[in-house]
C-alpha cells in the first residue's frame, strides 16, 4: 500500500530542511509495517520564480540574466555540497549540464525577443527535477531503497478550461512499467511537471505540486496523501487577520474546496480531484511540527461544528443592476451574464431579490471597468430609455463567507452570522446562500473586513469573544477596576471565551496605549511616562480595525468626558461608565444618547451611575419592561449621607461626625459635594428619566445641607465652621425621635415628575431606617408592588463595588455581544 507524501518549496528551501524532510520520509517509513511512499516534491522556495524571471529578462534582452542564472546555480552547488559533501560530486555534475542546457535555451530566447510557451515550461520545470534528484541522493546516502522519477517520462496531459487533463490510461500504463522497473521502497517525484501527447514539456500551471500529488496518489491507488507545508493545518481564518484561529481536526472535502476558493491555506479545489474520485484522504501538516497531527480531509465532516471556517477575498467590487424592465422578463440573468462571459470577467457572487428589481454580483476589482463597459452595451437601449435606471459599482469591496457542511438544516445559523456582523457594526450590501446551505456569503465594505472576521469567528465560538477596552480615569475607581480585570482575564477567557484586552488607559494628562494588550499588573509604570492625553486619538485608537468590538469605561466624575460619549456611540463604540453626569445634563443630550444607541446599535451601559454594584437601573428596566406602572421611587442614594446619619445618634456633634468621616474618606474631599445633595438629585434625575419623564435637574427640589454663609469658604474653613448646624441638626434629631422616627436624606420622585431630595423623618419601622453604614436603599412603589413596595438595599458606594458594577457591565456587554455567559 502505497502513503504519498508532498513537500513544497518552503519545506525543502535549503539543506537543513532537506534534512527535516529525510527525516519524516524514513520515520515515516520506519513506524508503518510494510508499505512504500512516494514522495512529491516542489522546487527549492523562490526558485520556479527566479526561472521564470530568467526567461523575461532574456526575452528583454537584459544581460542580468546571466549573473542571475549564476547566482542560482551557486544556490544548488551550495545546497547540494552541504547535504552530500563529497559524495555529491555526480549530482553536480548532472546540475551543470541542466545549467548549460538553460543557458543554451535562455540564448536562443534573447535573439528572438520573445519566449516561446514551450521553452518557458521547459526551464521552469527545471526548480523540481533537481529537487527530486537531491532529496533522492540524500536518501540513498542514508541508507534507504530509493529511485527518482520525472514525472515527465510518465505524467502525460492536455490543456484544460480549468487544470491540464491527465490522459490516465497512458499515464497509468507508463507508471506501471516504471514501477515493474524499480521496485524501490521510496519513489522520489517532480512535481509540476508533465508531458504533453506530443512528448513536449508542460507544467500542470499553478499549485502544480498539489496537483501532482493527487494525481499520483490516485495512480497508486494510495492509503493517503500528506501535503506538508509551514503551517500546522487548514485554519478556521486567516491567522494574520484573527490571532485565535484554530486549526480544524477535520473536514469534508466540500468543506476544503469552499474555504480553498476563499484563499485558505489548503490544497486547491482543481488540485484535489483524483484524491476525491477515489476517496483518498488528505492530510495537511506542518513539515517544521511534524508530531501535530495537522488536518484530515475526507468523505465526511466532524460534526462537532456547525461552521468550519471563515474566509474573506478582498479586493473585489459590487455592481448593482437595477430597473422596472427587469421585473418578470425571461432572458435578463442570461443576457447580463454573457456579456460578461464574452468580456472574460468572472463572477464570483450572485445576489438577486425576488422582486427582480435588481441584480447585483461581485467582480474582482481589478474587472471593474470591462464589466461595467459589457453590462452598458449589452443593456444599451434599456439605459436609453430609461428603463434600466442604475449600474452602481461600489469598490473595494471584501466577500466574506461562513462555510461548513453541518450548517445545512440548522435554524439560527444566519441569524448568528448576521448578528455577530451588526454588533460588530457592519453593514451587508449584498448576501447570496446556495440550496446545499455550505455557504453563506455577504459582500461588505473592505474596511470593515478584518472587524468582520473577527466578530464572526469570534459569534460562533471559533475563538475567543474580543473586546478592545480603553479605560479613562485611574483614579481610585477606575485603578480599582483594572485590579479586578487584572485578577480575572486569564478565568474569563478560559471559562467563558471572552477577551478583554485593555488597550489604552488616560486621565487628563497622560494616556498609554498597546497595539494589543496593556500589562495590567504593572500599568502604572508604562502610563508614568505615557503620551499627552488626546480623547479624540484615544478613542480611535481603541476602535481600530483589528478589534471587532471596543468600548469605553469612564470612571471619571467630569461632565466634558461625558460629552464625548455621544460621538463614541456614533463611530461604533460601546461606552460603560458610573459618571452621573451624561444622564442628568440637559435632556436633549441624555435624549440624544438613546437615540444613537438604538440607530448605531450600540450599547450604552451605566447601571453603576445609581447605586454603584447594586441593580437598581436594571429592576427599574425589568418593571417596565414587563409592563409595570411605577407610582413613586424614592431611595438613600448617598452612601457617604447613609454614612452621616446612621451615625448621628445625638451623642457626637454633627460636625463632628462630618469631620471623621472625611478622614476615614467616605465623603467626597470637599464634604459639601456630599451634603448639597446635588449628587442625589442627579442619581434621581437618573431614575426619573429611565421612568419616561421629561426631567432636568433645576426641576428637582434640592434641601442642601450646607449653610449658605458657607458655600464659598474654603475646604478648612467649612469643616472648622460647620459646628454652626449642630444645634439645629440636634433639634431635628430630637424631634425624630420623640416621633418614633430616624433622620434620613432621601431623593424621591413621582409618576407626575414632582421631584424632591431632603432631610426627611421615617418610623424606626420603615426599611429606611434599617440600613447598615453606607447602604444605599431604593424603594418601588408600581401597581404591582402597591401595598408591599419592591426594595434593593446594599452597598452603595466604595471603590470596590463601583469597580464591581462597571465590570458587571463590562460583562454584560460581552454577552450582548454573543459571549455565552
Amino acid at each position: 500500500m502505497w502513503h504519498v507524501h508532498k513537500f513544497g518549496g518552503t519545506s525543502v528551501a535549503n539543506a537543513a530542511r532537506y534534512r527535516g524532510v529525510l527525516k519524516i520520509v524514513t520515520e515515516e517509513l520506519a513506524q508503518r509495517s510494510g508499505g512504500k511512499s512516494a514522495v512529491v516534491v516542489s522546487a527549492m522556495a523562490g526558485v520556479t520564480n527566479a526561472l521564470i524571471e530568467l526567461v523575461e529578462l532574456s526575452a528583454r534582452q537584459d544581460p542580468s540574466y546571466a549573473t542571475a542564472l549564476r547566482s542560482l546555480r551557486l544556490k544548488h552547488h551550495e545546497c547540494v555540497a552541504d547535504l552530500l559533501g563529497a559524495d555529491g560530486q555526480a549530482l553536480i555534475d548532472t546540475l551543470n549540464q541542466d545549467f548549460d542546457d538553460i543557458e543554451d535555451v535562455l540564448r536562443a530566447i534573447w535573439l528572438l525577443k520573445s519566449a516561446p510557451t514551450h521553452a518557458l515550461d521547459l526551464i521552469s520545470g527545471y526548480g523540481e527535477i533537481w529537487s527530486a534528484q537531491l532529496l533522492a541522493a540524500a536518501l540513498k546516502a542514508a541508507g534507504a531503497d530509493v529511485t527518482w522519477l520525472n514525472a515527465r517520462d510518465v505524467l502525460v496531459v492536455e490543456p484544460g478550461q480549468l487544470a491540464p487533463i491527465v490522459d490516465w490510461a497512458q499515464t497509468q500504463a507508463a507508471m506501471d512499467a516504471f514501477l515493474s522497473e524499480n521496485p524501490s521502497e521510496i519513489v522520489v517525484i517532480t512535481g509540476f511537471v508533465a508531458t504533453s501527447r506530443d512528448g513536449i514539456a508542460t507544467t500542470l500551471g499553478r499549485n502544480g505540486s498539489d496537483y501532482s500529488a493527487a494525481i499520483f496518489g490516485a495512480l497508486l491507488q494510495a492509503q493517503e496523501i500528506v501535503i506538508w507545508t509551514d503551517v500546522d493545518g487548514v485554519m478556521s481564518a486567516n491567522p494574520r487577520l484573527v490571532p485565535d484561529a484554530i486549526v480544524l481536526e477535520s473536514m469534508s472535502y466540500h468543506e476544503a474546496m469552499e474555504l480553498a476558493y476563499f484563499g485558505a491555506k489548503v490544497i486547491h479545489p482543481s488540485t484535489m480531484a483524483p484524491a476525491v474520485a477515489r476517496s483518498i484522504p488528505l492530510y495537511i501538516k506542518n513539515t517544521f511540527a511534524p508530531e501535530k497531527p495537522g488536518t484530515r480531509i475526507h468523505t465526511a465532516s466532524d460534526p462537532r461544528f456547525a461552521v468550519k471556517g471563515i474566509a474573506t477575498v478582498d479586493q473585489m467590487a459590487l455592481i448593482n443592476v437595477e430597473g422596472t424592465s427587469m421585473i418578470g422578463v425571461p432572458g435578463i440573468a442570461s443576457r447580463l451574464f454573457g456579456a460578461l462571459r464574452e468580456a472574460d470577467v468572472n463572477v464570483v457572487m450572485i445576489s438577486q431579490g425576488s422582486s427582480e428589481h435588481s441584480i447585483c454580483f461581485a467582480v474582482p476589482e481589478k474587472d471593474t471597468k470591462a464589466a461595467r463597459a459589457a453590462v452598458e452595451q449589452a443593456f444599451f437601449a434599456e439605459l436609453h430609455h430609461g428603463q434600466i435606471q442604475t449600474i452602481d459599482v461600489v469598490t473595494p469591496c471584501t466577500v466574506l463567507a461562513v462555510v461548513g457542511d453541518h450548517m445545512a438544516g440548522i435554524p439560527g445559523i444566519a441569524a448568528k452570522f448576521f448578528g455577530a456582523l451588526g454588533n460588530a457594526g457592519v453593514n451587508i450590501r449584498a448576501v447570496a446562500q446556495g440550496s446545499s446551505e455550505r455557504n453563506i456569503s455577504v459582500v461588505i465594505d473592505t474596511a470593515n473586513a478584518q472587524r468582520a472576521l473577527r466578530a464572526v469567528h469570534s459569534g460562533f465560538y471559533l475563538s475567543n469573544q474580543t473586546i478592545s477596552v480603553g479605560i479613562i480615569g485611574p483614579g481610585v475607581v477606575g485603578a480599582t477596576l483594572i485590579k479586578q480585570l487584572a485578577a480575572e482575564q486569564a478565568r474569563l477567557s478560559r471559562d467563558y471565551q471572552i477577551d478583554l484586552r485593555v488597550r489604552g488607559i488616560a486621565d487628563s494628562k497622560k494616556m498609554l496605549l498597546h497595539d494589543t494588550n496593556i500589562e495590567l499588573g504593572s500599568w502604572e509604570e508604562g502610563f508614568s511616562a505615557g503620551l499627552e492625553s488626546n480623547l479624540d486619538t484615544f478613542a480611535a485608537h481603541v476602535a481600530s480595525d483589528g478589534f471587532p468590538h471596543a468600548v469605553i469605561i469612564d470612571c471619571t466624575a467630569s461632565e466634558a468626558v461625558a460629552r464625548h460619549y455621544l460621538g463614541w456611540l456614533e463611530k461604533g463604540v460601546h461606552v460603560v461608565t458610573p459618571n452621573k453626569k451624561a444622564n442628568s445634563v440637559e435632556f436633549d443630550y441624555y435624549q440624544a444618547l438613546k437615540t444613537t444607541c438604538r440607530k448605531r446599535q450600540r450599547h450604552y451601559l451605566y447601571e453603576t451611575t445609581v447605586g454603584a454594584g447594586l441593580p437598581i437601573i436594571q429592576t427599574l428596566h425589568d418593571l417596565i419592561q414587563t409592563g409595570d406602572k411605577v407610582q413613586r421611587i424614592e431611595g438613600i442614594l448617598s452612601g457617604t449621607l447613609a454614612y452621616l446619619f446612621n451615625a448621628f445618634d445625638g451623642s457626637t456633634p454633627f460636625s463632628n461626625i462630618v469631620r471623621d468621616a472625611k478622614t476615614k474618606g467616605y465623603t467626597e474631599p470637599d464634604p459639601r459635594d456630599d451634603l448639597s445633595g446635588t449628587d442625589v438629585a442627579r442619581k434621581l434625575v437618573i431614575l426619573a428619566r429611565e421612568m419616561g419623564l421629561t426631567i432636568n435637574l433645576e426641576d428637582v427640589e434640592i434641601e442642601s445641607l450646607v449653610p449658605e454663609h458657607l458655600q464659598d469658604v474654603s475646604v478648612a474653613e467649612f469643616l472648622e465652621r460647620l459646628s454652626d448646624v449642630d444645634d439645629a441638626m440636634l433639634a431635628k434629631l430630637k424631634t425624630a425621635k420623640e416621633n418614633g422616627a430616624v433622620l434620613r436624606f432621601v431623593g424621591q420622585v413621582d409618576q407626575t415628575g414632582k421631584a424632591s431630595v431632603k432631610l426627611s423623618e421615617y418610623a424606626d419601622t420603615h426599611p429606611f431606617a434599617r440600613i447598615q453604614l453606607t447602604d444605599n436603599i431604593v424603594q418601588f412603589t408600581t401597581a404591582r408592588y402597591s401595598q408591599n413596595p419592591l426594595v434593593v438595599q446594599g452597598p452603595g458606594a466604595g471603590p470596590e463595588v463601583t469597580a464591581a458594577g462597571a465590570f458587571g457591565d463590562l460583562l454584560r456587554l460581552a454577552n450582548y455581544l454573543g459571549a455565552p455567559l
